[in-house]
């Protein structure tokens, strides 16, 4: 069983497959407390549901792209087999995960786009730094910036850390950081990254939920 906050089809909003359409499986329960958390429903309560449940309403949308997203999917030891059966129906699947969970169980078909807490977020002591050697060629890493210094922290680790040609987010928080300055900055240091805004929320700017 899996505790489920909410499953939705929706247009993705995030990372190098924004703008697809994608059935979305937020798992509850988040083992951090960010500071611009925009999905603090999700982090208690949710439906149990078995992986057939799940399963059973995923395919009904007849979409091929699949996200677990949360809260935080990967501390449910359940997500890691529920990704293997996506993949085993066909589906093309996401895992978006806060980067402080081992990672090397997922399914070498699935996509992981992982975080990495920016000291805004007030969790940058719980980073999972070895995540990074687990990483295979097509995951993802998303650091959300909540201000110049965010900006900063993580051009040094971009730099130091991170091997060349890894697709790198860079996503400012809504109402703390404006996109344009975050863009100026990347076009002024020449960064290798790409500047991700939250489409679902340009969308449907006034929806919580199901998005």
């Amino acid at each position: 069983m899996l505790q489920v906050s909410e499953i939705f089809y929706s247009i993705q909003g995030e990372s190098t497959f924004a703008g697809l359409p994608c059935v979305l499986i937020r798992l509850a329960g988040c083992n951090l407390e960010c500071s611009y958390c925009d999905t603090g429903y999700a982090r208690a309560g949710g439906e149990d549901l078995s992986q057939e449940e799940i399963l059973s309403r995923v395919e009904k949308y007849g979409c091929p792209l699949v996200e677990l997203t949360g809260g935080e999917p990967l501390i449910q030891e359940e997500a890691f087999r529920l990704v293997e059966e996506l993949v085993s129906r066909g589906f093309r699947v996401l895992v978006e995960t806060n980067g402080t969970v081992d990672i090397g169980g997922l399914h070498p078909a699935a996509v992981a786009i992982m975080d990495i807490k920016c000291p805004g977020s007030g969790e940058i002591g719980k980073i999972r730094w070895d995540n990074l050697e687990q990483l295979r060629p097509d995951d993802e890493l998303k650091f959300v910036l909540s201000s110049r210094r965010d900006y900063l922290w993580a051009r040094k680790v971009i730099r130091e850390k991170i091997e060349p040609g890894r697709e790198i987010l860079l996503s400012p928080v809504t109402d703390k950081l404006k996109p344009a300055d975050v863009a100026a900055w990347i076009m002024e240091d020449g960064l290798d990254v790409r500047l991700q805004l939250q489409l679902h929320t340009v969308i449907w700017p006034d929806n919580k939920r199901g998005v």
